[in-house]
């Protein structure tokens, strides 16, 4: 069982910037992807940003340009590191990977963007 473990969030205000980090208890390189996902409240939990074993990104609309997704493989830890958030950004965010077509989530962390 994978376990995932999300740090970083918190208040920040709009056009701040937060690194979110995501420390996995085993390597990373066996997984497939890694990607955050987001929920805000009364909506749906949404991807934000995924990176693949082989370093492929991708990422929500919303954020591009903003948001960069990257893996320390030597760390067993993924970041997205945020910037010029804006108070639509605030949501819990959930770290999650895969592997061998099975999910594993983190309990997630907290961001707020407001003045």
């Amino acid at each position: 069982q994978v376990q995932l473990v999300e740090s970083g969030g918190g208040l920040v205000q709009p056009g701040g910037s937060l690194r979110l980090s995501c420390a996995a208890s085993e390597s990373i390189l066996s997984m497939n992807r890694m990607g955050w996902y987001r929920q805000a409240p009364g909506k749906e939990r949404e991807l934000v940003a995924a990176i693949t074993s082989t370093g492929f990104t991708a990422y929500a609309e919303s954020v591009k340009g903003r948001f960069t997704i990257s893996r320390a493989n030597a760390k067993n830890t993924a970041y997205l590191q945020m910037n010029s958030l804006k108070p639509e950004d605030t949501a819990v965010y959930y770290c999650n990977a895969e592997r061998r077509s099975m999910d594993y989530w983190g309990r997630g962390t907290q961001v707020t963007v407001s003045s």
